[in-house]
């Protein structure tokens, strides 16, 4: 079934279960499901019947959700859709990376395929969008990230680099933003306690000689929560850009 005969509503919790597997690397709670689409839970368990129908899902009642693999091509070109949509309302529009999802979702609806592969080759076949995520190619291949973990689970005192931040949460996007930290800053978790706690954290300068030097601008510390700290994936300082 090719993914423009499935209406928006099948398309959303197709690209919704994906997104939750990639962070989860695995199958997925309905629950999960109905948080993120702000859905009830007999309206999701309703669309999830739907779509185990259409062959696109694989769900048993209170088990977890997996997408068939006619699901999973019909999810990954609605996540190259929103990515690249993304991309190029950053990049060409000057929107910022806090704009664009909600943007996304409502324009990878109406684009035409011509257009999607049109925006990708003017991009020159950009393979990360603005908050780091892998862009599927035409074809459906993921490109290789490097090995991530949240940022909730790094150890007090290490130093990592931001490869992924997710985009629903706006605000923390823009507080982010506004301390100059995006995919490819270095980190230093400098406090991490009680889970009630905030994760304290520094910017520091991507330098080779002392990589974990602060920066001097005075705008170098921030304060997460855990479940903000947990919608940022990071990995080693030494991989670069994810």
């Amino acid at each position: 079934m090719d993914v423009t005969q499935l209406s928006a509503n099948a398309q959303d919790y197709l690209k919704v279960i994906w997104d939750l597997q990639e962070w989860d690397d695995g199958p997925v709670q309905p629950t999960a499901v109905a948080e993120r689409t702000g859905m009830k839970q007999s309206t999701v368990s309703g669309a999830l019947s739907r779509l185990v129908d259409a062959g696109l899902v694989e769900h048993k009642p209170y088990r977890k959700v997996g997408l068939t693999p006619a699901g999973r091509r019909s999810a990954v070109t609605m996540v190259r859709r929103h990515r690249l949509l993304e991309t190029f309302l950053v990049e060409v529009l000057d929107y910022s990376w806090d704009e664009v999802h909600e943007e996304a979702d409502a324009l990878e609806h109406a684009v035409s395929d011509k257009m999607i592969e049109k925006i990708d080759r003017y991009l020159h076949h950009p393979t990360q969008d603005p908050h780091g995520d892998a862009i599927p190619t035409e074809a459906g291949t993921i490109p290789d990230i490097p090995r991530t973990k949240p940022l909730s689970q790094v150890e007090e005192g290490r130093t990592v680099r931001v490869h992924r931040v997710s985009d629903e949460d706006s605000g923390m996007l823009r507080y982010l933003s506004d301390h100059g930290i995006g995919p490819g800053s270095l980190l230093q978790v400098v406090c991490k306690r009680r889970e009630e706690d905030p994760v304290i954290l520094r910017l520091v300068t991507d330098s080779e000689d002392r990589p974990d030097r602060t920066a001097p601008d005075g705008r170098d510390e921030l304060r997460l929560g855990l479940a903000q700290a947990a919608l940022i994936q990071v990995g080693s300082p030494g991989t670069g850009r994810a």
